[in-house]
């Protein structure tokens, strides 16, 4: 008698261990490839580990590949670019930084999903690439300007027009990579990011991402007043005095 074919799992496994949650997609026989219900999993997924207590994140994949792109069983139907635009505006606007451990292949969507986290961790198997226009599609006006704005114009044409591949040594020259490493690497890095003043990386999250914005606009303003007016300041100052680290609350 045949074995029963596999049934695929739509999983995103999640995860918080002093301070730093993991965000982990569980769809290794589709090499991670976001789905309608992945990218409402995502945005789930941010908030459940931002309310159990993470001060940053981690973002990866399961098996061999961080993302390989958007399902293309499911890319051309209704619902799923404001799906994916949804999950990317949450990783993007979670108010903690978050990490992308970027462990294989991250291919069109998988590239937006390492663009929105707000540092790249590129193990030596890592490719990024976007080849929409291999196959007709295109990315929004919002992956366009980040790349740019993350990696330079050069490697954003490179990606966009010329359908080039980067790899992990190279993304790292080029400033799409922040570190080259593993998992390991990215928690180790995200560990660091759970220490530090929450207010002011909230605002420093803030005003790199929102340039748009007028230095003067009430947004950026308000975030910046808040760190001067903080426990937290206070905090930092009396543990220098003390000479041992600062505990910081966010508050």
């Amino acid at each position: 008698m045949p074995a029963a074919p596999r049934k695929e799992q739509h999983l995103i496994n999640i995860s918080v261990v002093d301070g730093v949650g993991v965000i982990e997609l569980d769809r290794p026989e589709r090499r991670n490839a976001l789905d309608v219900e992945h990218c409402r999993g995502l945005v789930d997924a941010v908030g459940d580990t931002v309310a159990g207590g993470a001060r940053a994140l981690v973002v990866t994949g399961a098996g061999s590949s961080f993302c390989s792109g958007a399902d293309l069983d499911e890319v051309y139907g209704d619902g799923f670019r404001d799906s994916l635009r949804t999950a990317l505006d949450a990783v993007a606007d979670a108010p903690v930084p978050v990490v992308a451990a970027v462990n294989g292949p991250a291919i069109g969507a998988g590239t937006q999903l390492a663009i929105a986290c707000d540092l790249r961790v590129a193990a030596p198997t890592a490719l990024f690439g976007v080849p929409t226009a291999r196959i007709g599609l295109a990315v929004d006006p919002w992956t366009v300007h980040r790349l740019a704005q993350l990696a330079g114009g050069g490697t954003a044409r490179a990606l966009l027009l010329a359908c080039q591949q980067i790899e992990a040594g190279q993304a790292h020259v080029r400033g799409l990579a922040d570190r080259l490493g593993g998992r390991e690497d990215a928690l180790a890095l995200a560990g660091e990011l759970a220490t530090l003043a929450p207010l002011t990386l909230r605002y420093n999250k803030l005003a790199l991402d929102r340039t748009d914005l007028p230095a003067d606009h009430p947004l950026l303003v308000g975030a910046f007043e808040r760190c001067w007016a903080s426990a937290d300041l206070v905090e930092g100052r009396r543990a220098r005095a003390q000479r041992r680290p600062p505990v910081f609350t966010g508050r």
